[in-house]
């Protein structure tokens, strides 16, 4: 495999000294605009094939950013504990009291173990490896053989905090102390969620993925719908892939992607029960699971079919949803890695780096379900597929698992051909690669702070 970093040094856009200089030196998302080429998008291809830009991006933006760590509910009881990492970072977070939920480094304070490896309630926070011990406020609790350690103030070792906030159910992290405050950050997406409050969900299936690309290269594929065409064809009857609707905003973008309705790619007319059995993605030689009757549309029945089996949980507040609501795909992008969908699609992706391995992510997929007001049941636990399972080995995905199968086929040669190129730049298009330019411009903000 070509070495990402010598590759880089070959094209004088190297990244290696940028930890230690201005970091205005660091080379920008090229945007040309004119008359050929309105809002066209260049982006260097070391920021997915060096080690040092993902050292930089620790530094830059995930020691800076606002980032989702997990739902509330997987906190639901004062001691209920959560490990978040991302790259070489990991916070460990906690519900310290019924209404307050504080995160800390996750690292003990006399030798650096991690604290906590894994999910569970505690009513304390003790190291595994010599004891120290604090309790959930942070506040040091018990050092063993304390009498060796006359140095140690217990007001000077509480352990160190991390900023927090909550937004539709999710706990966000951010450890700048001196970041803007989340809500400032958040801007107004709430008025976005206001008809679909992903609070009033709960994880209905949560499946992790180990993937052999850059985090970018994995999140990247999920924000558009250009590629569908190539890579998912068995979808073209019923989604209108190039036709999708694009919108940016400070901290977030959107695309709507219409479906129950044939791609402008199509040579050929589908039937409206072509289209319905798409949106499912079903093997067309198999009965259809619902027919299409005479003079309805697929959108129509889609419709119907999905309010009905809402109907037991939201009652009658279904009726007021419109079929757009229903049937169509409404994907956020919350800057860096946080991706909620809106209307009742039900997923949220979420995409981190693995380790200090440039080349290798994490994606994880969340199915965030409505219950009956009252009984809300437990969030389920986490499903996690290495580098080499297949996504059919977590069926709670359902035909989504699929989908992703292709998606997989895709992403790990991306980036061998991004190691590969003599290509300096990828290239991004004007309106149907919004949101991932809109991307790369706040990337771009958050590098040139000091």
């Amino acid at each position: 495999m070509i070495d990402g970093a010598s590759q880089g040094r070959s094209r004088g856009l190297s990244y290696q000294a940028l930890l230690d200089t201005d970091t205005r030196s660091v080379p920008k998302v090229l945007r040309l605009e004119s008359p050929m080429e309105p809002g066209f998008t260049r982006v260097p291809v070391e920021r997915y094939t060096t080690k040092a830009f993902h050292d930089l991006e620790v530094e830059k933006l995930w020691k800076r950013a606002w980032q989702m760590a997990c739902r509330e509910e997987e906190l639901a009881e004062v001691g209920d504990t959560v490990v978040y990492d991302v790259a070489n970072l990991s916070f460990l977070v906690v519900r310290t009291a019924p209404n307050e939920i504080k995160a800390y480094y996750n690292a003990c304070l006399h030798r650096g173990r991690r604290l906590r490896d894994e999910p569970g309630r505690v009513t304390e926070l003790r190291c595994p490896f010599h004891g120290w011990c604090w309790d959930l406020d942070g506040s040091l609790k018990q050092i063993p053989c304390g009498w060796d350690f006359p140095e140690v103030r217990p007001e000077e070792y509480r352990l160190p905090e991390v900023q927090v906030a909550s937004w539709g159910g999710f706990v966000f992290v951010n450890p700048d102390p001196d970041a803007a405050p989340f809500e400032e950050f958040i801007g107004d997406l709430d008025s976005h969620f206001e008809r679909w409050p992903l609070e009033h969900r709960y994880k209905a299936a949560h499946v992790a993925k180990v993937m052999c690309c850059n985090w970018k290269v994995c999140q990247e594929a999920f924000m558009e719908a250009y590629h569908v065409v190539a890579t998912h064809p068995q979808l073209l009857p019923g989604i209108a892939d190039s036709n999708s609707q694009y919108d940016v905003w400070q901290s977030f973008s959107r695309a709507i992607t219409p479906n129950g309705t044939p791609s402008p790619h199509l040579l050929w007319e589908p039937s409206q029960q072509d289209m319905l059995d798409a949106m499912v993605d079903r093997n067309l030689e198999d009965e259809p699971l619902v027919a299409v009757p005479e003079g309805r549309t697929a959108r129509e029945i889609a419709a119907v079919g999905r309010r009905e089996a809402m109907r037991p949980v939201l009652g009658d507040a279904v009726d007021e949803l419109c079929d757009s609501e229903m049937d169509d795909s409404f994907y956020y992008t919350v800057f860096p890695n946080f991706h909620p969908w809106g209307a009742y699609n039900l997923i949220t992706y979420r995409f981190r780096p693995y380790g200090s391995d440039h080349r290798r992510s994490i994606m994880e997929c969340m199915y965030l379900a409505p219950f009956p007001e009252g009984q809300r049941p437990p969030p389920a636990e986490v499903t996690w597929l290495d580098e080499d399972q297949d996504w059919t080995q977590a069926p709670e995905l359902g035909f989504l698992a699929r989908v992703f199968n292709q998606d997989t086929f895709n992403l790990p040669n991306v980036q061998l051909g991004l190691e590969a190129t003599a290509a300096t730049h990828a290239t991004l298009g004007s309106y149907g690669e919004s949101k991932i330019r809109h991307f790369h411009a706040l990337l771009d903000r958050l590098l040139e702070q000091d």
